[in-house]
């Protein structure tokens, strides 16, 4: 929803699109205060193996970036820094602020435990407290918070699957695991910078443009890159846009955040250290599209532990 800088360093999920879990809308008069809630630091799912939790220790922060490491620059094409190169593990100063979500696969035999998934959760308590949200260096994250006073933002970031686990079960429960924390929390918008691979916004000028005309958040929701970073999208010759050409050009993340009814920033921002060109993501959870509901259970009972 939107991990990548947030949302986003993702776009190796090649199937995503084809395994979007099914999300629900949010029924937050059925939930405690928050001040009367246990913390959410149980099982939140579990599939043959694998299961799905928060991170309960640093140990189990370092095992995250250390997955992270493997996908963003051992796969993909990320630049590390001599630092990250030395340790390692992709990490930065908001790891310490945020919630890790992580997917472990127990094993058989008695193997040792071992992250195969993980996500990155910032809400925006946290983040005003302390460093702020990660994707405020691209786009004015502060704009579109003030604009709606009294709704919980949740910044999501830093999504991947280990390549032999990428497969429907592991992001199932991801997402399994994010709609808990949402109910939890009683989120009321998701929001993160999800990727396309690459700099060079000439060469992503369909997919870009299809955005940009056809999934804008307008209004309220329209946010902005910052200035001196902002990248014109609708950069197509023609007043009409080959939606074939430009769905095949998606990256797989985009695909699933367009089913589910998120909207996107008009402007992109070039991520010279990942080798990609970020949008932003906006997804309301009362605007998720109707047609998704019920995968999980109302309560989130259908991978429950």
């Amino acid at each position: 929803m939107p991990g990548m800088s947030a949302f986003a360093k993702a776009s190796a999920l090649t199937f995503f699109h084809q395994n979007w879990p099914t999300i629900l809308r949010a029924d937050f008069l059925r939930l405690a205060p928050l001040d009367r809630r246990p913390a959410l630091d149980g099982i939140l799912g579990k599939l043959g193996t694998l299961e799905v939790r928060l991170a309960r220790s640093a140990a189990d922060v370092r095992r995250a970036q250390r997955l992270r490491y493997e996908v963003f620059y051992g796969e993909m094409s990320a630049k590390p820094g001599r630092i990250t190169r030395m340790t390692r593990r992709d990490a930065d100063r908001f790891d310490q602020f945020c919630d890790h979500l992580l997917v472990i696969d127990r094993g058989a035999d008695g193997a040792q435990p071992r992250v195969v998934g993980a996500y990155r959760l910032l809400r925006q308590e946290i983040a005003e407290r302390h460093c702020g949200f990660y994707t405020q260096d691209e786009f004015d994250i502060d704009a579109l918070v003030a604009r709606h006073p009294g709704k919980r933002f949740l910044e999501l970031g830093r999504s991947c699957v280990l390549k032999s686990y990428r497969d429907r079960r592991t992001v199932e429960l991801l997402w399994q695991g994010v709609w808990a924390y949402v109910r939890h929390h009683r989120i009321d918008v998701m929001f993160g910078c999800a990727s396309f691979a690459g700099t060079d916004p000439d060469r992503l000028a369909a997919p870009l443009s299809y955005l940009a005309r056809y999934a804008r958040a307008d209004g309220e929701w329209r946010t902005r890159a910052h200035e001196h970073r902002a990248i014109a999208m609708d950069n197509a010759q023609t007043n009409e846009v080959d939606m074939r050409i430009a769905l095949r050009a998606m990256p797989p993340l985009i695909k699933g955040y367009l089913r589910v009814g998120a909207r996107f920033s008009d402007q992109a921002v070039i991520d010279q250290a990942f080798n990609t060109t970020d949008v932003l993501v906006i997804l309301p959870t009362a605007k998720i599209d109707r047609r998704y509901i019920g995968y999980f259970g109302e309560d989130g009972e259908r991978f429950a532990a």
